[in-house]
């Protein structure tokens, strides 16, 4: 039988609860042996144990001191991110982490240069390149049979808001929504972004604006590889989660649609009805989840790389910071004003 790789979660709220499952429960050699969390309370204690995770605690020195553990997910909140890398590197371990690795760019790059002197493995927690579709978009790219990319366009729609008390502290649509179609633009036309020009506006909330930020975007961005580029956000789309993306070619274009929650076309005399998106991320993306972890533990186990590393993490933080700055200043920025 294959070793399993021996797993500590650090945060056992939505996004780490879903790890915690998928470890336990699909991915064959993978074993959560500890879950630390300063917020955890008996009700996730039990959840935890009902899986088969012997260890939790409020203190993430189960994981970072146990010398069983191979390998540490990091699921906290944004700001513990960069501190919880550069504990597990030095602790030797192989790290997952949640995006966004930070909001500041020096703390990420302390973050980086601790995951390299220790020689570890880092994956970031970019999900919808493991999407059944939006790989598809970028296989049929990358292997180069519709030729060099023009045209680079994603959709990102949420079915509705997050609570404010969120938006009060998450540093904008670019750093906590658009932040994934940054990382996306990039996969799909297989070129670094070199300037982003960033339109913005609130039409659902007037609360959005008390916290500087908008629930409404565009960004248009262009790309080293000559390709151009658009991505659209909101925070509301009432009629579900809009997951939609497109790369034209000199050859030809390859798109994909939103996943439905059924494919059944009715037509009648009336018009032809067919079912809604699939709900939210959860729902549209959990395959997505279940790759992700396959892959960051097969890595460990194999010796590979990891599909989405660092330099992944990084950068589309610093396109989210040039994305904020051409909104607040109306005018395109290149990422090498960003430093």
């Amino acid at each position: 039988m294959e070793k399993k790789v021996k797993i500590g979660v650090l945060g056992a709220g939505r996004i780490g609860k879903l790890h915690i499952m998928n470890l336990c429960q699909s991915v064959p050699n993978a074993e959560v042996v500890a879950v630390a969390d300063p917020y955890l309370n008996d009700e996730t204690a039990e959840w935890c144990k009902g899986l088969g995770v012997e260890v939790t605690s409020k203190d993430p020195e189960v994981v970072f001191g146990n010398k069983d553990i191979d390998a540490v997910f990091i699921c906290s909140s944004t700001n513990t991110h960069a501190d919880f890398i550069i504990e597990a590197a030095k602790a030797g371990k192989h790290i997952f982490c949640e995006k966004p690795i930070h909001t500041d760019l020096a703390k990420i790059h302390e973050a980086l240069d601790a995951v390299e002197k220790a020689g570890v493995k880092l994956q970031v927690g970019f999900v919808r390149r493991f999407d059944h579709n939006h790989k598809k978009v970028h296989d049929v790219v990358a292997s180069g049979r519709l030729g060099a990319p023009h045209i680079v366009k994603v959709c990102s729609r949420d079915p509705e808001g997050p609570p404010m008390s969120y938006v009060e502290v998450s540093g904008g649509i670019f750093l906590d929504m658009m932040i994934h179609d940054f990382d996306m633009v990039r996969y799909l036309s297989g070129s670094e972004v070199t300037e982003v020009c960033a339109y913005g506006t609130v039409k659902t909330d007037p609360d959005y604006a008390k916290y500087g930020d908008v629930d409404t975007a565009i960004c248009m961005l262009k790309f080293e590889n000559g390709a151009i580029g658009v991505i659209d956000n909101s925070r509301v789309a009432n009629y579900g989660y809009d997951q939609r993306t497109e790369v034209h070619c000199d050859k030809g274009c390859v798109q994909v649609s939103n996943d439905l929650d059924n494919q059944a076309m009715i037509s009648t005399r009336d018009g032809v009805e067919v079912a809604k998106p699939t709900w939210f991320f959860l729902e549209r993306y959990n395959d997505a989840f279940i790759t992700e972890e396959k892959d960051f533990v097969d890595a460990i186990v194999n010796g590979t790389d990891v599909p989405v590393n660092g330099h992944d993490g990084l950068m589309p933080v610093i396109i989210a910071m040039a994305a904020g700055k051409s909104l607040k200043e109306g005018r395109p920025v290149k990422l090498s004003e960003i430093e």
